[in-house]
């Protein structure tokens, strides 16, 4: 039904673990084929494919679905149908910044500072263009086919770069000036196949188990047993999704225990809970959670 392509490159690693954490298994003869399959009724067919070019490919209908990031949506300015974000990258679950940078001793301290002229080197000219005109710089943009923060000062005064973090830039010698674009991962859609009753109630269904995957990879299942003296005291305790599950254990003057919690928190909530006189405490991972 689905012809699905998945990007290849830095996100490539971690989408294909998330599809595998889904039931999703991306499988293909080698890690540089760029064909694959996937057990599943709803997906015929499976690309892996640069991010850069997803977004046409999925607005051209070459492709009914695909991963990709709004970065590369917006550069490329293509007619998809946004199934919502997919919080995750090589690196951080926190979005990646296309920012404007200058060496850390230009006097350039905002967008506007940049005198007619000035030499901008990035992957992104058609963003950089759009960002610069509207804020009335005249500029020289060059594209960049990579390495573009060692291009200071020799052959850039200026780059659009991509960062999570920021380090790389900061090794370099470089500061932020401005912020273009936050973006992270989305799941895109050709408009005419969303308007596809089956086709996309099926895309749906592969979103819900998608993010059922990322919403669970940051919480746990926490069991324990607590004399009822105690109960209430636990379950102040407990940050639940919703209320905890509560129930009489059989044959005994006590209480069986069990919240969804978030996963940062399992550190201190497991010995606090014993403090409160909590027993027979299980952390559990868990696979999905669907909404």
């Amino acid at each position: 039904m689905l012809r699905l392509v998945l990007p290849k490159g830095s996100l490539e690693r971690a989408t294909l673990e998330l599809f595998s954490d889904a039931d999703l298994g991306v499988n293909r003869r080698s890690d540089v084929d760029y064909k694959a399959v996937i057990d599943d009724p709803r997906i015929d067919d499976v690309r892996i494919l640069r991010p850069q070019e997803i977004p046409l490919y999925v607005a051209e209908g070459l492709f009914d679905l695909g991963i990709t990031g709004r970065d590369w949506i917006e550069e490329t300015s293509s007619d998809v149908v946004s199934l919502g974000q997919l919080r995750y990258s090589k690196a951080t679950t926190q979005p990646i910044r296309v920012v404007l940078a200058v060496a850390d001793s230009s006097p350039v301290k905002e967008v506007s500072d940049l005198p007619s002229g000035t030499r901008v080197s990035t992957e992104y000219p058609e963003l950089t263009r759009r960002y610069l005109k509207a804020h009335g710089v005249d500029a020289e943009v060059r594209l960049s086919h990579g390495a573009t923060e060692a291009k200071i000062p020799d052959v850039a005064d200026a780059v659009v770069e991509i960062t999570e973090t920021g380090r790389a830039l900061r090794s370099a010698g470089l500061r932020v000036v401005a912020t273009i674009l936050e973006s992270y991962t989305e799941l895109v859609a050709n408009p005419a196949s969303f308007a596809d009753d089956d086709k996309r109630h099926a895309m749906e269904q592969i979103r819900s188990l998608l993010e059922g995957t990322l919403i669970a990879r940051t919480r746990v299942l926490v069991k324990l047993n607590v004399e009822p003296a105690a109960l209430d005291g636990v379950i102040g305790l407990l940050p639940a999704m919703k209320s905890p599950t509560v129930s009489k254990l059989f044959g005994e003057d006590g209480f069986a225990v069990e919240a969804v919690v978030p996963k940062h928190t399992i550190n201190t909530l497991i010995p606090n809970l014993k403090d409160l006189g909590a027993t027979d405490i299980i952390e559990l991972p868990i696979a999905k959670i669907v909404p």
